[in-house]
């Protein structure tokens, strides 16, 4: 019996790291009550530790991840309106993620923006459980479609079109929340909803955003420290696939967002590096995509 003992705590040993290592996030969630009055605020401390844990514990994949591997992303909630009868709370939601750039300490914000139709319902202590097979909570619902698209993003970063299985999941959540009495989740309502959101990032016609996604990060960005001019032509041809994504898909809202929560990081890629003539074209094309940030884009060009 003993020998039985010591073989199955051996075996436990083994396994616990994988287990404590297998999610996927790091999510830090603020969430912000100063626009409302009147209320219980404990309400909110127990909602951001609900959506924290949500988050953070739960095994989105079947894949293993180490600590240092795990996908770091905010979630800042600003309320605006809660009703403690019957749950329904609505606000804006600011999400964020970031990925490690390959021989450096920075970081590279692969994904932000604000969902202005944060809305869920939620009573002080709710159970925050999900099913893939049967949504019917949506709040839960709205932290797996964020989720679920995080984890995907960062695998097509990685490897081309590399997030496809977990970015479907992403999909099928949108798909099984069309009845929720709260906004966001409508096919065709908005042109910037989660709907859309999806939809556009894996119609087939817009695969070039997501091939844009392994040349800028993994061919570009990744290899900025060993060879930074291979890196940067990378990244200029992944500028190109954008143009060919927005050429494909004129209305989607896609290729403005990339170059606004990018825009930093590219003037800073080209700006005091190779010539005027180099240099022009991807001006051009990034004034073509975007011409709100075209003092920005400017600084290219010194």
């Amino acid at each position: 019996m003993r020998n039985i003992l010591k073989i199955a705590a051996a075996l436990l040993a083994l396994l616990a790291p994988v287990n404590m290592a297998a999610q996927e996030l790091n999510a830090t969630v603020e969430v912000n009550t100063s626009r409302i009055d009147g209320t219980n605020k404990a309400v909110f401390d127990n909602l951001k530790e609900a959506i924290t844990t949500f988050l953070n514990e739960r095994h989105w994949t079947n894949m293993q991840f180490n600590n240092n591997e795990r996908i770091k992303c905010g979630f800042t909630i600003v309320l605006n309106k809660y009703n403690s009868d019957t749950g329904l709370t609505s606000g804006e939601g600011f999400i964020s993620v970031q990925r490690p750039v390959y021989g450096s300490t920075y970081n590279t914000v692969t994904f932000s923006r604000k969902d202005k139709d944060f809305s869920f319902n939620y009573h002080e202590f709710d159970q925050l459980d999900f099913n893939d097979e049967n949504i019917q909570n949506s709040l839960t619902a709205l932290l797996a479609f964020y989720a679920y698209f995080i984890i995907g993003l960062d695998l097509d970063t990685m490897a081309p079109l590399g997030g496809t299985e977990i970015l479907d999941k992403a999909m099928a959540v949108v798909n099984n929340s069309q009845n929720f009495n709260v906004k966001g989740w409508k096919s065709f309502d908005d042109s910037s909803n989660r709907f859309a959101m999806i939809n556009d990032y894996l119609e087939e016609k817009f695969a070039p955003f997501r091939q844009l996604q392994y040349k800028y990060h993994r061919e570009g960005l990744d290899n900025m420290v060993e060879n930074p001019d291979v890196a940067r032509n990378a990244i200029t041809e992944s500028i190109t696939l954008l143009k060919e994504a927005r050429e494909n898909k004129p209305l989607s809202f896609w290729p403005q967002l990339f170059t606004e929560y990018k825009r930093d990081e590219l003037v800073g890629i080209y700006r005091g590096q190779g010539t005027e003539s180099n240099k022009q074209p991807i001006y051009d094309l990034l004034v073509k995509l975007n011409a709100s940030q075209s003092a920005y884009w400017k600084q290219i060009m010194k």
